[in-house]
């Protein structure tokens, strides 16, 4: 008598297996990750509120106000800015319920190997990663407009002013010098102007402030030299005044360094080409905005590997144990974050090793980790 072909007949029950178990994972997992951060977003706008409710006093802001122009984009800037971590939470507390549920035990005591387990779980991560990652670069950015515009207008200073001795080169070849600037008074002191051809100086303008006129929209310049080269021939002339349209603006000198956040992927490209041709001390900074915006999405798998690796051991200690881990390795992880940026904004180590070493290095604890966890 033939025996049956009992593989044909398992691997239907098998393969429908799988898939409740991929789903139930699966709901779980994107469950307590929208319940986490629904959360946290609830406690940081109570606290975000009892910081700004003066302001919305003194400007006497309506409700209607305040949340269709401020907290309707503060939200979802919040949200995907965190996005990683909260991933990394929701993780750490459904896989620790089912361990200690002894669930992951039963998966795998039914022949799911660790591995296969992982599926559902990296699934989940690359659909909130994904969705980060193209909010990061297209969609906040343009959130992110009204958020800085109501920030501008009922909370902060719009333009301010970094440091002293600031040089810039404005077109190619033309470089301006200040010593100092007020942008509330749209007013530059110890001014020159310096062009150049082919390497060689050709014309110097020297002022000891210019002031922009908003009613004709040009730079007065008071009291200033001409100085004119010819070769080895210098021409000297002095003026008291002069009213001229000059290639800058008052605003790219209260260059807010939060209006980054504004632009998305193809606009943050062409504003660093921009600032490195005139020469901003701060190209390293919208750098690591760029590079951090990519980064970012990308860690929500490093942190997914690590936190069902740390919550699938069933510990002494219970669910306690493993969201303590956890929040230990999300604080560590931030800290490590903001000291590499820093590091890059100050030139002390190249903008893509500083933003990304994070990853790297907890990728390596991350393998480690998923070698280690039970199987």
């Amino acid at each position: 008598m033939e025996r049956p072909d009992r593989t044909k007949t398992l691997n239907p029950t098998v393969v429908q297996v799988l898939k409740i178990l991929d789903r139930y994972i699966l709901r779980q997992f994107l469950g307590t990750f929208f319940f986490t951060i629904g959360l946290i977003i609830c406690i940081t706008i109570v606290f975000d509120l009892s910081e700004k409710i003066d302001n919305f006093i003194e400007h006497d802001l309506s409700t209607w106000i305040i949340i269709s122009e401020y907290y309707i984009y503060f939200i979802p800037y919040f949200a995907n800015l965190f996005s990683p971590l909260f991933i990394f939470v929701a993780v750490i507390l459904f896989t620790s319920r089912m361990a200690y549920r002894s669930e992951i035990v039963a998966i795998l005591s039914g022949g799911v190997s660790f591995y296969r387990m992982m599926v559902p779980y990296l699934l989940g991560s690359t659909i909130l990663a994904v969705s980060s990652l193209l909010l990061n670069h297209f969609v906040i950015p343009k959130a992110n407009e009204g958020r800085i515009a109501f920030e501008n207008t009922y909370i902060n200073n719009p333009w301010k002013f970094y440091g002293r001795n600031q040089h810039y080169q404005v077109e190619p070849g033309t470089f301006i010098f200040f010593d100092s600037y007020s942008a509330e008074r749209m007013t530059g002191y110890k001014f020159s102007l310096e062009k150049f051809i082919d390497g060689e100086l050709v014309y110097k303008l020297i002022s000891d402030h210019i002031v922009y006129d908003t009613a004709i929209q040009k730079w007065s310049v008071k009291k200033y030299y001409e100085r004119v080269f010819d070769g080895e021939h210098e021409t000297v002339k002095e003026y008291d005044q002069l009213d001229t349209v000059f290639p800058f603006h008052p605003k790219d000198f209260g260059q807010q360094l939060k209006i980054v956040e504004a632009m998305d992927y193809w606009q943050l490209n062409e504003f660093i080409e921009t600032e490195e041709m005139r020469g901003s001390d701060y190209v390293d900074y919208f750098k690591v905005e760029k590079e951090k915006r990519t980064a970012m999405p990308f860690a929500a798998f490093i942190l997914t590997i690590i936190g069902v690796s740390l919550a699938s051991r069933k510990v002494r200690g219970g669910i306690g144990m493993h969201i303590g881990l956890g929040l230990l390795l999300s604080f560590s992880y931030i800290l490590f974050m903001q000291v590499s940026q820093t590091f890059a904004i100050e030139g002390s180590m190249s903008v893509g090793l500083a933003v990304w070493i994070p990853n790297i290095l907890y990728l390596i604890l991350g393998s480690f980790m998923l070698y280690k966890a039970p199987k």
